[in-house]
């Protein structure tokens, strides 16, 4: 090989290291609004969203690992996150997803848990991920928002 021909390999190859994928797998029934909310803009007044279908984007942060049921989206505020639940079955997110760019759309629900549900949540969230629980910890009930995941396309799988 000449060294033009080395030269323009090893462009190409950087190229080809250094471009995000520009492909994007669909889940569910796709995408159809135009555009998305901010979760920090959910966040502010969740009451306000509820029963509206609503878009969603940013890194996928978590997954379920035993059904792919749900994932969690950063928000783009730190320490912002909103849960997308799916039926499972219906849409499977895989563990792959995680550190991935998505965009999903739903309808924003209010769960409402008695202090004796929060506890069962809770310690089923523990036992999927291989955790002790002390059902001490949960001191009341709590409410819950979350998008019932209709469809997503994540970027990059």
């Amino acid at each position: 090989m000449n060294k033009t021909n080395q030269v323009l390999f090893a462009l190409l190859l950087l190229l080809a290291l250094s471009c995000e994928p520009a492909f994007a797998q669909t889940f569910g029934a796709g995408l159809t609004l135009p555009e998305s909310t901010a979760v920090s803009k959910i966040l502010e007044n969740p009451d306000s969203f509820v029963g509206e279908k609503l878009q969603v984007q940013g890194l996928v942060i978590d997954v379920c690992a035993k059904r792919g049921c749900w994932l969690f989206i950063a928000g783009d505020k730190p320490f912002e996150k909103i849960r997308i639940k799916v039926v499972d079955g219906e849409i499977v997110f895989p563990m792959i997803a995680r550190g991935k760019e998505a965009v999903v759309e739903g309808v924003l629900e209010k769960i409402v848990l008695s202090k004796e549900q929060a506890i069962a949540r809770a310690h089923h969230h523990a036992e999927e991920k291989g955790e002790a629980f002390d059902p001490s910890c949960v001191l009341s009930g709590e409410t819950i928002y979350q998008l019932r995941g209709l469809g997503a396309e994540i970027k990059g799988i």
